[in-house]
């Protein structure tokens, strides 16, 4: 070693520097890399992202190789350093080269590459990976020793490295996935994968149309109000039942009674004949199991069954598609069906109005975990059958009760909602 220069010993030292700097940045560049967005670029035939998707199949191998290679590089750049000590200084240097070494580094192969590796990972691991796949299969021996016995210790505390990572997402980080997605998916899509991703959680009878909100076809009345009735329906679709909703015996589509209503033929004989079976929908069936029991079933309009088969309402495929991107018609007064503005910015609302449509149509904030029409948010919140004039808070919003009958409430009154009030607070 006395023989060689010293230029050569600080050639060799800077070079080693920079291999650890290498080893460093690539090891977090490799880590941190979006698994998704690498198996996107893989797909996409990206050779860098084939490359380190490879390498990163098996963990344990790759880390005992960036490792191997980094304990080793320090080292000798350890010795390196001691012998230019020497040299320089004498024994005394050798605590100065250790502490100066130490730093560099730190600084050097430590904190800086690792800190770009972060910020940009793509550029420090996909160029890595062309390195690593030859060198891998090059110390593959001493890799696999150095992992045999590191995996063992592993599965002492039951861990099997082997074992590939699941990178699967839960409903509440997909969730987490789209919120922070940022300007990279438009405001419109953002809020229709939220409620796609919501779709789950939401049950058919949280958006059916109620039971006595149901418009039918009753055979047992004459044939001049069934004209009335077809003549000026908007609907397309509609259940047939004799005397009670209960007793349906079919779904007649307008387009199939329309040819009867001009030739003078729509007599109730003929109106049977034209009916499809009546399609029922157990309660409690999520959404999304029931937009694809509409498509294998190709249907579009369902009757939602309690277990005993009474009839609670009524869905349709466009309820369902409406969840998910939006209202679809544009018709001002199906927009406030059942809701009236008043001068001072607070709406009159039906009692039996469906909570979500609510926060749907008006921008509330009601809870959606419990009763599903806004009279049983407010029974549930009571706990009694409140009286006229009575004002409660729900999730920040007033309510004021306006009419009671029957035991059920009519007609609130809701408020815009009030910042900083708890909503449990409630004032008669």
């Amino acid at each position: 070693m006395d023989e060689i220069p010293l230029s050569v010993l600080f050639g060799a030292l800077l070079v080693l520097i920079l291999l650890s700097a290498f080893f460093s940045g690539s090891e977090t560049g490799l880590m941190t890399l979006n698994r998704y967005r690498l198996r996107h670029l893989a797909r996409d035939g990206h050779r860098g992202a084939q490359r380190a998707l490879r390498l990163l199949e098996r963990p344990d191998r790759l880390i005992g190789l960036i490792l191997l290679g980094n304990n080793f590089v320090n080292i000798l750049a350890s010795s390196l350093s001691t012998i230019i000590a020497l040299r320089l200084l004498g024994e005394a240097g050798i605590a100065i080269a250790a502490g100066l070494l130490t730093l560099v580094i730190l600084i050097f192969a430590e904190v800086a590459p690792k800190t770009l590796a972060a910020l940009a990972p793509e550029r420090i691991a996909f160029p890595a990976a062309f390195v690593y796949g030859p060198l891998l299969k090059l110390l593959y021996p001493l890799v696999w020793a150095v992992n045999m016995v590191a995996n063992a210790l592993l599965r002492l505390i039951g861990l099997r490295p082997e074992e590939s990572t699941n990178d699967s997402l839960s409903r509440e980080e997909l969730r987490t996935v789209v919120l922070e997605a940022g300007a990279m998916i438009p405001k419109q899509h953002k809020s229709m994968l939220l409620n796609l991703i919501n779709l789950e959680e939401i049950a058919v009878e949280d958006i059916m149309i109620p039971r006595n909100e149901i418009v039918g076809v009753d055979l047992s009345d004459d044939m001049e109000t069934i004209e009335n009735l077809l003549a000026h329906t908007h609907y397309a679709r509609m259940p047939v039942y004799e005397e009670s909703i209960d007793q349906v015996i079919g779904i007649l589509h307008m387009r199939n009674v329309l040819p009867l209503l001009r030739r003078g033929e729509l007599t109730h004989e003929n109106l049977r004949k034209v009916l499809r079976e009546p399609y029922f929908v157990p309660e409690g069936t999520p959404l999304t199991r029931q937009l694809l029991n509409f498509q294998h079933e190709q249907r579009r309009t369902g009757l939602v069954v309690d277990e005993y088969g009474d009839i609670l309402g009524m869905i349709t495929l466009e309820d369902i598609l409406e969840e998910i991107v939006g209202e679809f018609t544009t018709d001002p007064s199906e927009l406030t069906r059942g809701v009236v503005c008043t001068d001072d910015g607070a709406f009159l609302v039906d009692g039996t109005a469906s909570i979500r449509e609510l926060n749907r149509k008006l921008k509330l904030t009601l809870p959606t975990d419990g009763p599903n029409t806004l009279n049983g948010l407010i029974l549930e919140h009571m706990e009694t059958i409140p009286e006229p004039g009575t004002s409660l808070l729900l999730a920040g919003h007033p309510v004021e009760i306006v009419h009671i009958k029957d035991n059920v409430v009519r007609t609130a009154k809701i408020y815009p909602k009030l910042e900083g009030r708890q909503p449990s607070e409630t004032a008669h």
